[in-house]
């Protein structure tokens, strides 16, 4: 009965999870003094308690000493991996049930609005590094459901390094910092990380992901996820599917450019967390849809490849993505440590009418997240508010650091005399494995087509446009020269070799001392969605960008209201940059808040720029400011979207861009459009102007800008 009374409040007057956070949730003001852990009030806390002004400090202060030993104690170990992170609470809604395919209500039942929450993370960095650096993303999401949590934990990636848990120690000890000097941060850029991916040919497909623009992606909110495993769904017969789990972004799926990145890891290395709690404070709150593969068990051996092999995909061109429900975050955390970094994802968690496949990576993080979450916060880390299901709970677990209960249960075993805590039989909703036949000699090996390591990894890199290869290139020619030892790059190429001959070379002619050999054939084969610049199913929309408007004292109010207004119905995040923050004031007298000054920002922190002229023939004087310039620039280099009205135009033409736009554009009466910039005289903000400058940042960025002749 009460599961029924939670399942009807929740759907209609909130979110279950956010109300059993607020009773964990401790409300702190004026009216809440200062006491110690156990209510004693508190009058100094400034001045330790001494033996006369300059005498020692006394041991019976007692709020001293309660003060310093909690602060002594307030650090837990960071995750070994993943440990840079941000999360938001948010809702999932089912709308195309798999009826049929599981019993599992989540994903049957589209009545139900389920309770969730999202880690997003680095993998290799600790929790001070950036959020811009190369590397994949975690994306842990958990499902607070009726039947019990459900953690569906992926990376924004769909493929890894490894096919086996076994190997994940080796990988991690090579990619972290080298152990001598624990240099570099966050980074694969050395001779231990490329040694083992030189010489572990289970990495190939991973590394050209790696190198690729997905693993500097533009925020959180435009990026993928990922299960990569392959698990099994069971329906109410005990019937397996095979199923593999995709996120898609509504806003697409979108990347940084390197330049960006290394920038931003200075300037902001907040970034992504910051993006997303902005977005979410602003009410742009980040959606994706759940999509699913969908393998029937007897078409399990029909591909190329193995579904318990973790280094493959199953292209969409051979199995479709089905939509079948929507991710909305909505809800920022309200205590970083205690609902982020206390948050404890175990792939283990599942619910009735879902089941593991033997895929041998996916058997090592069933064990290994469950023993890694009791290192980092003790065996009663499912208590701790944020991990605990909003459905009743009851354990015959006793005792451990951290109890939070106090139980009435004295037989805590089964069988016991009064029956308590009785099992549920699998009818009813009890959880039951499936009853897969299992047969072969006990081992070390992996069936025969884990063996291949190279046709996935042709596949990426045929099906990148020609400005993501140039990427990749230009992302191992960096990540190379980053090594010392020559016979590191010399593995690395003789890796990169297999997999496409003229990207060995093209790699190669950064490092001097390496050779490639004869060329091995590629097979050719395209994939129509790995793209992101020409991928199938993309998206490509304004909404949710962030646009920096510059303004200077005199500034031309008539060109940046109407604009402004259009601007905000297209769903971007208008922000102002001023000579200092506050307001600026037009020409006429009117005013718009600086949010952001020339000094306290840069390009990067925006998708695309505009700069508004002013009333008087000698505001351009103005411009003449070395940060807009290189503003402009480096927008330019990065290939944003920049557009420029009034008298700025020919700032821009002759100043700030000279030689990439056209001179004569500031004369001219009409829009002009060169290179992915906008340059309007005259025509000041109208329809057109706000509708073609949407319609360009909708676009990502202006790949076909040629722009290596621009140092910003």
């Amino acid at each position: 009965m009460a599961q029924v009374v939670e399942s009807i409040v929740n759907s209609t007057v909130g979110d279950a999870k956010k109300r059993q956070m607020d009773g964990f949730t401790i409300e702190q003001n004026n009216k809440t003094p200062l006491t110690t852990y156990f209510g004693t009030k508190i009058a100094e806390t400034d001045i330790s308690l001494r033996a006369g002004a300059r005498g020692p400090t006394l041991l019976e202060d007692f709020h001293n000493r309660e003060k310093i030993s909690h602060f002594d104690h307030e650090r837990i170990p960071e995750r070994v991996v993943h440990a840079r992170g941000a999360g938001a609470f948010g809702e999932f809604k089912l709308h195309t049930p798999l009826t049929g395919l599981t019993t599992a209500k989540i994903l049957t039942d589209t009545s139900k609005t389920t309770p969730a929450y999202v880690r997003f993370s680095t993998v290799g960095g600790s929790r001070g590094s950036a959020d811009s650096v190369r590397d994949p993303r975690g994306f842990a999401a958990r499902f607070y459901t009726d039947e019990g949590n459900w953690d569906l934990v992926g990376n924004n990636i769909p493929v890894f390094f490894i096919q086996d848990a076994i190997k994940f120690p080796d990988l991690i000890h090579a990619v972290k910092p080298e152990p001598h000097n624990e240099i570099p941060q966050a980074q694969t850029a050395h001779d231990n990380a490329w040694d083992f991916m030189g010489l572990h040919p289970q990495s190939t497909h991973m590394q050209q992901w790696a190198m690729s623009d997905r693993a500097i992606p533009r925020s959180f909110r435009h990026m993928q996820g990922f299960g990569v495993h392959t698990f099994r769904l069971l329906n109410a017969e005990g019937k397996s599917t095979f199923v593999k789990y995709h996120w898609t972004p509504h806003l697409g799926t979108h990347s940084l450019v390197w330049d960006e990145a290394l920038k931003l890891a200075g300037q902001d290395p907040d970034f992504h967390r910051r993006d997303l709690w902005d977005a979410i404070e602003a009410g742009a709150y980040p959606k994706w849809e759940l999509g699913v593969q969908i393998v029937k068990e007897e078409d399990e051996h029909k591909f190329d490849f193995d579904l318990l092999d973790s280094t493959k995909l199953i292209p969409e061109d051979e199995v479709p993505v089905q939509n079948i429900g929507t991710l909305t975050l909505n809800r920022n955390p309200v205590d970083y440590f205690a609902e982020v970094e206390q948050v404890a994802f175990c792939t283990q968690h599942i619910v009735p009418g879902m089941d593991f496949t033997d895929d041998p990576l996916l058997a090592g993080r069933n064990f290994s997240y469950q023993d890694t979450q009791i290192s980092r916060l003790g065996v009663n880390f499912g208590d701790i508010p944020v991990n605990r299901p909003v459905c009743p709970f009851m354990t015959n677990q006793r005792d451990g650091q951290g109890t939070m209960f106090s139980k009435t249960n004295r037989t805590a075993y089964h069988p016991n005399r009064f029956d308590t805590l009785p099992t549920t039989e699998p009818a009813k909703g009890g959880f039951k494995s499936y009853p897969e036949v299992v047969s072969g000699i006990k081992e070390r090996m992996h069936g025969p087509k884990f063996n291949e390591f190279t046709s996935q990894a042709q596949l990426f890199y045929n099906s990148m446009s020609e400005p993501e290869k140039k990427n990749i290139i230009s992302a191992y020619q960096f990540e190379l020269s980053k090594c010392y030892e020559t016979i590191v790059q010399q593995n690395a190429i003789d890796r990169i070799n297999l997999i496409d001959h003229d990207l060995a070379l093209s790699v190669a002619e950064a490092l001097k001392d390496v050779t490639v050999k004869d060329a091995v054939p590629n097979h050719g084969k395209k994939s129509a969605y790995l793209s992101l610049v020409e991928g199938k199913n993309q998206t490509f929309t304004a909404n949710g960008r962030k646009v920096g408007i510059y303004l200077l004292p005199g500034y031309s109010y008539a060109q940046v209201e109407p604009l402004k207004v259009a601007l905000a119905a297209a769903g971007m995040m208008v922000k102002f940059v001023g000579p200092a923050t506050g307001k600026v004031e037009a020409g006429n007298g009117m005013t718009q808040v600086a949010e952001f000054t020339f000094e306290n920002s840069r390009s990067t922190h925006f998708d695309a720029l505009i700069f508004i002229g002013g009333d008087s023939d000698d505001y351009p004087k103005k411009l003449k400011n070395g940060r807009l310039i290189h503003a402009a620039r480096e927008a330019y280099m990065h290939l944003k979207a920049i557009a420029a009205t009034g008298n700025a135009v020919g700032w821009l033409t002759d100043l700030a861009l000279p030689g990439d736009l056209p001179s004569d554009a500031k004369a001219k009466t009409e829009i002009t459009q060169a290179n992915g910039v906008l340059l309007a005289p005259s025509v000041g903000t109208g329809a057109e102007f706000s509708t073609q400058f949407i319609n360009s940042v909708a676009k990502h960025r202006v790949w076909d800008r040629e722009v290596d002749h621009i140092a910003a």
